[in-house]
């Protein structure tokens, strides 16, 4: 190959869209679809809810980014005490924890400021900031386009956006905030669950495909689930 031919590619590389997909994205993509003892699903089916937390083995870097190496909610906020739930991917960057019901003297995810309430003993990613991103590796039944729904909670309100190997599905979403004042509870302010029926529409090729999911603003987000929906269009 000729240095003007190099050349040639590099500055065609540069012009690219951020986020812009190769036709070998998925040939180069190192990551696996989440398995343990308890989780068979991999990789998780379209149509269907999608959740968070079982995103993508790889580790930082290739299955996800986070803003540091710690997990602030399983073996932190949650003890690491031998439970499934509180020791969650514990050794990971993302940041995990599950809905917490019957909770005494104070309520927390099944509280009277819920929009919806969430199933209790859910996983889900939180302690978002700008900037992190996760993968999840799907299988998708048909070609199309589907609509979203989103349970999450956001202290603040923020924006996401999903990509799909490697390209831009969404554009900047905006997620509302679920913070309510009237709640005498401050740190519950990330605890009041909504569901977003629908937040976006994105197009899927059938079979295998990685989902981006980015935090770009405000973070303070917690994100249980995506349902995803066909739309027949």
């Amino acid at each position: 190959m000729t240095r003007r031919i190099i050349l040639a590619l590099f500055a065609a590389a540069l012009l690219l869209p951020m986020g812009a997909s190769s036709p070998s994205f998925l040939k180069r993509y190192k990551g696996a679809p989440y398995r343990d003892d308890r989780f068979h699903g991999a990789p998780q089916k379209i149509p269907g809810r999608v959740l968070c937390a079982y995103y993508d083995l790889g580790g930082e870097g290739i299955a996800y980014h986070d803003s540091d190496a710690k997990n602030h909610g399983s073996g932190e906020l949650n003890p690491a005490d031998g439970n499934y739930l509180n020791e969650f991917r514990m050794r990971e960057g993302v940041d995990t924890s599950y809905t917490k019901f019957q909770r005494k003297p104070v309520p927390v995810d099944d509280n009277p400021f819920n929009k919806v309430v969430p199933p209790a003993d859910l996983l889900y990613v939180g302690w978002t900031e700008p900037g992190e991103w996760f993968n999840i590796t799907v299988d998708v039944a048909h070609t199309g386009t589907y609509a979203a729904d989103f349970l999450y909670t956001s202290n603040r309100g923020g924006t996401i956006s999903l990509d799909v190997n490697g390209k831009d599905a969404t554009g900047t979403v905006q997620i509302a905030s679920t913070n309510d004042p009237a709640d005498p509870v401050a740190w519950r302010q990330w605890h009041h669950w909504n569901l977003a029926s629908p937040l976006f529409k994105m197009r899927f090729s059938k079979g295998k495909n990685v989902v981006t999911v980015h935090i770009l603003t405000n973070g303070n987000m917690n994100l249980a689930y995506f349902d995803f929906k066909p739309t027949h269009e």
